[in-house]
């Protein structure tokens, strides 16, 4: 299962024994909504392999209690490592397969014409490539980021990137004659999740949180730096998890190491994603260096926001998702949904993004309205900005001559019409390179 939330809790940790009361003789394993950890229960424990002994992974935490007992609770690269693990061996090549086809449909039905995964394995790239195997190629072109697991080994790390070198390497061999628009995979990037999230106090942040604790980076940070430069030096682009200020600062310091490395180079395109709580400094240097504001307005619908306000407890609580000062610094922003943590619908995404008002409970005030997108700007970071931030905006992302014939058709019109119509509006008509690929 998915999409639990930590206030339904009331600010107890999940525990095997909460779910053992509901189901005890097979194993569960549910994600929380930010896909940051998992709750299991005791036949899960066992399934994982899990021990009051196992240690904790580089960048994880299997939670414990006072006696030294695993709980049931996988932060971070615990839960990767064993809960997603698991998952993965779990599914067969036919499930997998049939996942993504669904994928690709709901997509297709709520307007999607260029998407980035931001967390391939290999699992999952050959999911794409039977997928490509059978159709000769996607519903819609995709770039993808390899994401490299957090290690303090320097030689695990290169050896992590040098792999992702080589996944991009075959799929270009691949699409050797075929432009990206032509329904293709592109590896374009490694992806680093150096820290958590909010919510599970988990993200690397400057000042502790109001419990007192103070997470680090889940990356060490010369690792980190080590496996930027070398992903650099391969001319794989970085996409870059950062949600506390702290975590942004190491992101940054990986940008302007492979810098001093490398020196200037076109085409090279960082990206940090997320920036929930996020210093003035951080933004003029991410304007300095040409990094990207990768950010998701859903993450910051009010009705999902009680447990992140009281987690931080001071004016960072009121100062988060600072879309306004990206903007007025002149960092290029692109705007995503994060699918699958948070909804894939394009519409919910953009009223957020225009109003600060929450999709899932109206009656909610607005969370610091003075952060809104004109609709212009709105439209164009999660068009243009994100075919650029991808590398791919010479083929989409814009309607100009030469580019690819990728738009779709509402009906509601967010440029004059109430933001609220999004909320009821239909996506009639999805078109890419210019063949109608949804509609009703």
């Amino acid at each position: 299962g998915i999409s639990w939330r930590f206030e339904a809790l009331r600010g107890e940790d999940p525990t095997a024994a909460m779910l053992d009361e509901a189901v005890g003789d097979v194993p569960v394993l549910l994600d929380a909504n930010d896909l940051h950890s998992v709750w299991v229960n005791t036949a899960a424990l066992s399934a994982l392999g899990i021990t009051d002994d196992t240690p904790d992974p580089v960048g994880g935490e299997i939670r414990r209690d006072a006696e030294g007992r695993a709980t049931g609770f996988l932060l971070e690269a615990a839960a990767m490592r064993y809960g997603w693990s698991y998952l993965e061996s779990s599914a067969t090549e036919a499930d997998r397969d049939r996942y993504l086809a669904n994928a690709f449909d709901a997509y297709l039905a709520t307007g999607v014409t260029t998407a980035t995964e931001m967390a391939l394995n290999e699992a999952d790239l050959a999911v794409f490539e039977r997928f490509l195997d059978r159709e000769g190629q996607l519903p819609f072109p995709m770039t993808a980021n390899v994401i490299l697991h957090p290690t303090g080994d320097g030689a695990e790390a290169l050896s992590q990137v040098a792999r992702a070198a080589e996944l991009r390497d075959r799929l270009e061999r691949r699409f050797a004659e075929a432009p990206f628009g032509d329904g293709t995979l592109r590896i374009t990037g490694v992806k680093f999740v150096l820290d958590g999230v909010i919510d599970a106090c988990t993200a690397a942040m400057r000042a502790p949180f109001a419990d007192g604790s103070h997470p680090d980076t889940i990356w060490p940070r010369d690792a980190a730096i080590a496996a930027a430069v070398a992903a650099d030096a391969q001319g794989l682009q970085l996409a870059l998890h950062a949600i506390g200020d702290a975590a942004s600062d190491l992101a940054l310091d990986m940008v302007e190491a492979c810098l001093r490395e490398h020196g200037p180079r076109e085409g090279r395109r960082p990206r940090i994603e997320h920036l929930e709580s996020v210093a003035p400094d951080t933004i003029r240097r991410m304007a300095a260096l040409g990094v990207t504001a990768s950010m998701q307005p859903v993450h910051c619908d009010p009705a999902i926001m009680d447990n992140w306000i009281a987690l931080l407890g001071d004016e960072r609580a009121t100062e988060g998702f600072p879309w306004h000062r990206f903007r007025d610094a002149g960092v290029r922003i692109a705007i995503g949904t994060d699918a699958p943590t948070a909804p894939h619908e394009a519409p919910h995404n953009l009223f957020i993004a225009l109003t600060a008002k929450s999709v899932l409970e109206a009656s909610r005030a607005p969370y610091a309205a003075e952060r809104v997108f004109t609709p212009a700007d709105a439209l164009e970071a999660m068009t243009l900005g994100s075919a650029v931030a991808a590398g791919v905006d010479s083929e989409v992302g814009a309607l100009v001559p030469g580019a690819r014939a990728n738009f779709i058709v509402l009906d509601t019109n967010p440029f004059v019409d109430s933001p609220e119509t999004l909320l009821g509006t239909e996506v009639r008509m999805t078109v890419v390179n210019g063949e109608v690929r949804h509609s009703r």
